[in-house]
């Protein structure tokens, strides 16, 4: 991947920001931040809390290796969030997404799958 260019640095960043954001709003509804005394997983179900933990988990550690421009970062962030919304969208009712949550994913999706085509295309030009 061209992660290298200096036009993509800041606009990678601030993907790695977005991700971070989510994947830290992710883990704390996995710590039941705003469910009192109740346990998370009584509250979401034992299937839902994994599908979580499994998302959150990874949409920070693509947020590390998208903020230090490494090409793994990218493509987890996209196979995670691509397989959340494919799960989401499929009715799979343990994923449980608010309508900003599902728009802020999608986002996300699109603005990495710019970066993969606008990669493409220079490193093509690149080549010729």
């Amino acid at each position: 991947m061209l992660f290298q260019a200096p036009g993509f640095g800041l606009y990678i960043r601030i993907l790695a920001i977005l991700a971070l954001f989510l994947g830290l709003n992710d883990a704390a509804r996995l710590l039941g931040v705003n469910l009192g005394a109740t346990s998370p997983i009584s509250a979401m179900g034992f299937p839902a809390f994994v599908f979580l933990a499994a998302f959150s988990l990874a949409r920070l550690f693509a947020a590390v290796g998208l903020w230090i421009r490494a090409s793994w970062g990218a493509v987890l962030l996209v196979g995670a969030t691509a397989l959340e919304l494919g799960l989401f969208i499929a009715g799979n009712p343990d994923i449980r997404l608010t309508a900003i949550g599902f728009a802020m994913r999608v986002v996300l999706l699109v603005a990495m799958l710019a970066i993969f085509v606008l990669s493409l295309r220079f490193t093509r030009a690149e080549a010729e």
